[in-house]
């Protein structure tokens, strides 16, 4: 029996050398019978990693994407103002808001939202894609439609290539570039979701505004929103985002054709020069007309025409018989404007539209009902000024 014994004790202490010196619990901690690839020496097989090809190959949507954002980086730059404020105790303290813009030409005009620089009393700092910074200066601005034009001094600038923004077409492809919170060189992609008029943060009407589904957050404002060619249609401007100040899905960017006739002013005049039909005006609907007995249900009534304005030297009149809508005093008597062109107007802004496409000196065709006749007048439109309505 003693030689049994022996025996298995031999075979159990030879069993469990040999068990421990090949074998050893696995990477995931498991039982014994799992091969480790990572023991203590004493396992002889190598480690094997599948590497991928040394040259990435990208599909035809991501070139694009690529070529897009090598194409117009080098054109879209950073933009610090600084503020003076004074905190509770009367003490100057510096303020400073980031936005993003765009290079226009190799002489350093560079397009952005005005309200990215407003208020800008101690500076306004413009930082290039490879991380110089210049100082720059305004030429104009538009707060109207939320736009400022800038000039630095800078070499080896690079140009955007600007769009027409007239023909652009819901489900197109864009994209935004720009500084999101201070992430300088951020690209984000989207569609165009519509193409709608909306009211700015002032109440100031924004005619076609391009509403995107891309990522625009705060520091995007200033930005170009760019087609598949990497042309700029618009400058990213709103967000809708219900007070969350960041993306929603809902961005809203000044369609392009819009900035450039306002710079074309701002280059040539220093201050935009808006054409204005030299009136101030009241809405009407169908109801309104009705109790008023108007010969047509729509349009907008003159209260009064500006001296000497367009309107004046065209011949149109303004109201002279007070009356009240609501706790609103209008006049009544006045020539119900109802086109533009032959364009239906019913709104201001209908008249801000058609504005828009139009220059101090142009000539317009006013569709106005007078008493019950439809009356057809010649205007050369003036110059709008801020005490006009």
């Amino acid at each position: 029996m003693n030689w049994r014994r022996f025996l298995l004790v031999v075979l159990l202490v030879g069993g469990f050398w040999y068990v421990t010196s090949h074998y050893s619990p696995g990477v995931d901690g498991g039982s014994l019978g799992h091969f480790s690839l990572l023991g203590n020496g004493g396992s002889n097989s190598p480690l094997e990693l599948k590497e991928a090809e040394a040259a990435p190959i990208y599909d035809a949507e991501e070139q694009n994407n690529i070529a897009v954002y090598k194409r117009v980086l080098p054109s879209v730059v950073n933009i610090t103002s600084t503020t003076l404020v004074f905190n509770f105790f009367y003490g100057a303290v510096p303020q400073q808001g980031q936005g993003s813009g765009f290079v226009l030409d190799k002489a350093g005009h560079v397009l952005t939202n005005y309200h990215v620089i407003e208020g800008a009393n101690r500076g306004i700092e413009v930082q290039l894609s490879n991380k110089r910074r210049y100082s720059a200066s305004v030429v104009g601005v538009d707060k109207v439609h939320d736009l400022a034009l800038l000039q630095v001094n800078a070499p080896g600038l690079e140009p955007v290539t600007l769009a027409d923004s007239s023909q652009l077409q819901v489900g197109q492809k864009v994209y935004a570039i720009g500084n999101p919170f201070g992430l300088s060189g951020t690209m984000t992609r989207g569609i165009i979701s519509s193409i709608r008029s909306i009211r700015n943060e002032d109440g100031e009407p924004i005619e076609d505004a391009i509403q995107t589904d891309a990522a625009i957050n705060p520091g995007n404002s200033g930005g170009p929103l760019l087609n598949s060619r990497g042309e700029v249609i618009g400058i990213n401007t709103m967000i809708a985002s219900n007070g969350a100040e960041q993306s929603s899905g809902i961005g809203f960017a000044i369609p392009i054709n819009t900035a450039k006739a306002v710079l074309a002013d701002l280059t040539r005049y220093g201050r935009v020069k808006r054409p204005s039909l030299g009136i101030s005006f009241y809405a009407i609907g169908p109801d309104l007309a009705a109790q008023m007995g108007l010969n047509a249900d729509y349009g907008l009534l003159i209260q009064r025409v500006q001296p000497g304005g367009a309107a004046d030297r065209a011949g149109l009149r303004g109201g002279h018989e007070q009356a009240y809508v609501g706790n609103t005093a209008i006049l009544l008597g006045g020539d119900l404007i109802v086109a533009i062109d032959g364009q239906q107007v019913a709104d201001p802004q209908d008249i801000s539209a058609i504005m828009d496409k139009h220059q101090v000196g142009d000539t317009v065709s006013v569709t106005i009902v007078r008493g019950q006749r439809e009356m057809t007048f010649k205007l050369m439109l003036g110059e709008a000024h801020e005490t006009n309505t």
